[in-house]
């Protein structure tokens, strides 16, 4: 739909598209020059009141001399508009969009074209650390729900002019706007491509979720599986990395976050951390990173496994027997598969819990928690102490990975491996195992690149990147 020659048809129009008299916050302001008129719409909260006032102050004394029917519009605002974002439109429906978002939408008698003049001020929380993605040494920055504050943190890090951002506005009713952000030259064209084809094709009714809601309309329909397919950063620092290195960053207004573009399962074993310490002690955390998640996937199901079988434990490991695990089965009230199960479930709602606790409570609780629900099921003699024990070390192991989404993946695929090990024994957890592989294996990159990459196709070069922690210097030279 777009504006026609006549003022009062126009403002009709956007009077009724708005809906100005259903919503107190959208302010209306008409403004006298010299005969003509000139109709503002704005949201209240969402501007900066000072700029507004110096554009109304500056219209009011305008000359007639500038208000003349000979003039166009591109004319009106480079001669007349005292700011430096503003621009035209003949689409009523982008007027729309950019009022709702923000900024200042300006009918002109006299003129076909509406004026949209950018002064929008979001409100918005300061530029602190993330809670989540601390770091011992670095910028104590992190991304805020502005995208404009989020798009500034980069260029501040990156002054290339090949640094690009394209925006891409989507949903029907939100109108989120989405950047999709790389290093020209750098990044793999063909992935761009891909990503610029599925974000126009996108076609949702509302963005609100965030970037989570993005990436389930980019992804194959994989509900069974889940294996993130993006690594999401709140570091302005580390998402500046990732550009320089080639990678490309998803951001999206009202989201503190980028998602980092393409991702499989062995970009996870680095961290913002890494780069805190030397080369050396940086490789070790990645391979601790890598162990760990293997232990905390493969470790409770390797020990039910062994306390069916101990005679197969060899003297070094006895330490981990139950002892007198006869006498003990036969006195406790659940058997121990449903005990690892009891504390997988009891875990997990002690991180759901926590999420709605207090932030001056949250440590505290968690550890009294732990303690009393611990010691009361031993008392109780509903557990045995060393699936406690077991158990315990594998929640603390979990969190050495610093996603959450993978950190889920891996709880998933360790009730697998327990589950097909309490039902068919050593052949089970082979199973799961092989089960495993060939989910991981199928599951695929937005790059279309398999989940293993690059170890699959093998690429020695991008595979010894990721396993070691190499000197910036080795890297740029």
């Amino acid at each position: 739909m777009q504006f026609s020659h006549s003022f009062e048809q126009n403002r009709a129009m956007i009077q009724q598209l708005l809906r100005v008299e259903a919503s107190f916050d959208l302010i209306t302001r008409t403004v006298r020059m010299d005969g003509k008129q000139a109709q503002l719409y704005f949201v209240d909260g969402m501007v900066l009141d000072d700029t507004l006032e110096r554009i109304i102050d500056a219209l009011l004394k305008l000359p007639p001399e500038r208000l003349r029917a000979d003039r166009s519009a591109r004319d009106f605002i480079d001669d007349a508009m005292p700011h430096g974002e503003a621009d035209l439109t003949l689409e009523a429906g982008d007027f729309i969009t950019f009022v709702l978002s923000g900024a200042v939408g300006m009918l002109l008698e006299g003129y076909r074209e509406a004026v949209l003049i950018d002064v929008r001020s979001y409100p918005a929380r300061p530029i602190t650390e993330p809670e989540n993605d601390r770091v011992l040494r670095g910028p104590r920055e992190g991304f805020v729900e502005a995208l404009v504050s989020n798009t500034a943190l980069l260029r501040r890090r990156i002054r290339d002019p090949r640094l690009s951002m394209e925006r891409f506005t989507l949903g029907e009713r939100s109108k989120s706007d989405v950047v999709l952000c790389y290093l020209d030259g750098r990044a793999d064209q063909k992935l761009l491509d891909r990503l610029r084809s599925k974000l126009k094709s996108i076609r949702i009714n509302t963005l609100t979720m965030g970037l989570e809601s993005l990436t389930e309309c980019m992804c194959p329909r994989q509900w069974w599986n889940p294996f993130p397919r993006a690594r999401y950063t709140e570091r302005p620092d580390s998402a500046a990395a990732c550009v320089a290195e080639g990678q490309i960053l998803l951001l999206m207004d009202n989201y503190p976050a980028g998602m980092i573009l393409p991702t499989g399962i062995f970009d996870f074993l680095q961290d913002t951390n890494d780069f805190a310490f030397l080369p050396f002690t940086g490789t070790f955390l990645r391979w601790l990173r890598l162990i760990l998640s293997l232990v905390t996937t493969v470790f409770a199901p390797l020990w039910y496994l062994l306390m069916k079988h101990p005679q197969i434990i060899p003297q070094a490991l006895s330490f981990l027997k139950i002892q007198d695990f006869i006498k003990i089965q036969n006195s406790i009230a659940m058997p121990l598969l449903a005990q690892l199960f009891l504390i997988e479930l009891v875990v997990g709602a002690l991180k759901l819990a926590s999420l709605n606790t207090p932030l001056a409570l949250s440590s505290s609780f968690a550890v009294i928690s732990a303690l009393v629900l611990g010691e009361f099921a031993v008392r109780a003699e509903l557990m045995v102490p060393e699936a406690v024990l077991v158990m315990g070390f594998v929640t603390v192991a979990n969190f050495a990975q610093s996603s959450y989404e993978l950190g889920y993946a891996l709880s998933f695929a360790r009730m697998l491996l327990l589950g097909l090990s309490g039902l068919f024994g050593v052949w089970g957890f082979c199973a799961g195992g092989v089960l495993l592989i060939a989910v991981i294996s199928r599951t695929k990159t937005l790059s279309g690149n398999c989940y293993w990459y690059p170890l699959i196709p093998f690429r020695p070069k991008a595979l010894a990147s990721l396993f070691l922690r190499k000197p910036i210097s080795w890297e740029n030279s």
